[in-house]
């Protein structure tokens, strides 16, 4: 009995697509890969580091470490920072009263460039400048500017949080005989405004203390001249719960 031919079978020249629609699979993962990374937020990354050293005190990548780049170098610039902190404050409603009171009158007087508002995690920081308060290398208040501290003390003498006065210079050096270092100038600048406060207005004395910074707690750099302007300060904190709780009883 003959053999039946067996029927031939067709090659298949279609499974190349198989292999085609794995590779666009896995080239589409890829890109979307690399999408993803690029669009890393490098100031939630640069706010979870500092949140990671400030609690175990200690520094997580080296300023020249490559394992971690937040954005064009590793180490975030004095104003990203203060932005981080600002932005991770929750906002006290009482602070926006006296904020809005305050800029109101400034603009009345004029004055409104010369005071700064800051919300962080010590509170509402009025920045009093050194250009409209003080003349350089001195402690005494010009008096073009009582009229404005007046505006100030008055908005802020009823809210129960205490206040600390801070003063901050640029680190230009100074040695006079009544200023050895920005640490005496700071601090006589700060000194001189509680007085003036105690002297002028009701204020409680236990609500009110002093702290001289000197040059280390910059908000701008002191590469520049504009930088060194923005240093030369005083801060009038008005400190929230969480700050107040920290200070001494």
């Amino acid at each position: 009995m003959p053999r039946r031919k067996r029927k031939e079978e067709h090659a298949n020249h279609e499974r190349w697509l198989v292999s085609y629609a794995d590779f666009i699979t896995l080239l589409f993962a890829f890109f979307v890969t690399l999408y993803a990374i690029s669009q890393v937020d490098a100031k939630k990354m640069t706010k979870l580091v500092h949140s990671m050293q400030s609690a175990f005190d200690t520094r997580v990548f080296d300023p020249g470490s490559q394992r971690l780049s937040l954005g064009d170098s590793a180490a975030p610039s004095i104003e990203e920072t203060r932005l981080i902190e600002n932005t991770s404050v929750i906002r006290d409603p009482a602070f926006q009263g006296v904020r809005q009171t305050i800029q109101q009158r400034l603009v009345r007087e004029n004055f409104v460039d010369k005071v700064r508002f800051i919300e962080d995690r010590r509170g509402l920081v009025i920045s009093l400048t050194e250009a409209g308060f003080f003349d350089p290398g001195a402690a005494t208040m010009k008096k073009s500017s009582f009229k404005v501290l007046a505006t100030i003390a008055e908005s802020v003498l009823n809210i129960p949080n205490q206040i600390r006065i801070e003063g901050h210079t640029d680190n230009t050096p100074i040695h006079t005989s009544q200023f050895p270092s920005n640490w005496e100038l700071s601090t006589a600048r700060a000194t001189y405004l509680i007085s003036y406060l105690t002297s002028h207005f009701p204020f409680q004395p236990h609500r009110l203390s002093v702290a001289g910074y000197g040059e280390y707690r910059p908000i701008s750099s002191n590469a520049t001249a504009e930088g060194r302007t923005n240093n030369r300060r005083v801060d009038l904190v008005i400190l929230s719960e969480a700050e107040q709780r920290q200070e001494p009883r």
